[in-house]
């Protein structure tokens, strides 16, 4: 184990993807080395151990970083291209929905596009409506693409690795506000759509993902002190998520909730709530509650964003609630 917070984890994920195999490219605005490396460094030092050629600074264009990405993957190559924020994505979603996840389709599965798609976002910086949005069930809901969120630095390393071995594109989401903290670090490949219980309970399980998987840690230890058993599980891809962990759990605990950055509505905990309470029914002490931002725009507003999304009283509420 080594001690490094995401952004190194993620460098360190790149270098040793693309030292594995040569095919393996990097690519997005201010990559490479002369240009900083990436906007918070993620790719600092690459281009100089592996060379421009393989490491490119772009334009200021997501249509032609997610375009040349994707002719890159038809072509042989394992692209890793950067959007720097999720919701730059929009200006790219022809190339993202209608070519990159469907060419395995309209090919009879002739054509693979192993590509991955690296974006930032995550409210609480006062960024604004425009730059920290959760997305992930736009692309959720997009057969052919798979989406991973890391909530620690170990899944960011694993999941990048695994995720650029893909051979359909995947999109990986990295949460701001948990970029810069450093933790203890495992180097280990972490397969893509297998969830992690990453603390056992017996009363009430709850599901999340990214920065809801520390404050649902935070509630679980503040309600141990009163006698209730919380599960708690990283649900670390969202698509395809992994049925099986959750509905064992859940089959254990009788109750659910399921908590996310982005709005609740239409949203993952939607469709696993759905999920649970299908193939559960019957078999629930409580109704399937989930928790997700407020349906509106991000506010710019500090007190407002932090209304916006769920936090650990909230979070606690909700649990209280079911456990009641």
């Amino acid at each position: 184990m080594e001690k490094m917070n995401m952004i190194q984890a993620i460098n360190r994920a790149l270098h040793d993807a693309m030292e594995a195999d040569d095919t393996v490219l990097a690519l997005g605005e201010e990559v490479a080395d002369p240009e900083g490396g990436g906007i918070v460094g993620v790719t600092k030092g690459l281009s100089e151990r592996f060379g421009e050629d393989r490491v490119l600074s772009t334009p200021i264009s997501e249509q032609a970083i997610i375009g040349s990405a994707v002719g890159a993957a038809i072509g042989g190559f394992r692209p890793v291209a950067e959007l720097m924020l999720m919701n730059f994505s929009t200006v790219a979603m022809d190339m993202l929905v209608n070519h990159a996840a469907k060419l395995r389709f309209m090919s009879g599965g002739q054509t693979n596009v192993p590509m991955v798609v690296r974006t930032a976002t995550g409210a609480g910086l006062g960024t604004g409506g425009q730059h920290c949005d959760f997305l992930e069930a736009w692309f959720a809901h997009t057969a052919g693409m798979k989406v991973v969120i890391p909530s620690n630095s170990s899944d960011a390393y694993g999941l990048m690795r695994s995720a650029i071995e893909d051979d359909d594109p995947v999109i990986f989401v990295e949460t701001i506000p948990l970029l810069f903290g450093p933790m203890e670090t495992t180097l280990e490949k972490v397969p893509l759509g297998k969830a992690k219980v990453v603390r056992e309970g017996s009363d009430l399980t709850i599901v999340a993902y990214a920065l809801m998987v520390h404050h649902a840690l935070a509630v679980a230890a503040e309600l141990e002190k009163d006698g209730l058993s919380v599960e708690v599980i990283d649900l670390r891809t969202i698509a395809p998520w992994d049925r099986e962990t959750v509905l064992a759990s859940v089959a254990k605990t009788g109750r659910l909730l399921v908590v996310h950055e982005a709005v609740k509505e239409h949203g993952v905990g939607a469709e696993i709530a759905a999920v649970v309470g299908k193939e559960l029914f019957g078999k629930l002490k409580a109704p399937i509650d989930r928790l997700g931002a407020a349906f509106c725009a991000v506010p710019f507003s500090k007190p407002l964003e932090t209304a916006f999304v769920p936090n650990p009283a909230s979070i606690g509420a909700a649990a209280r609630a079911l456990l009641a």
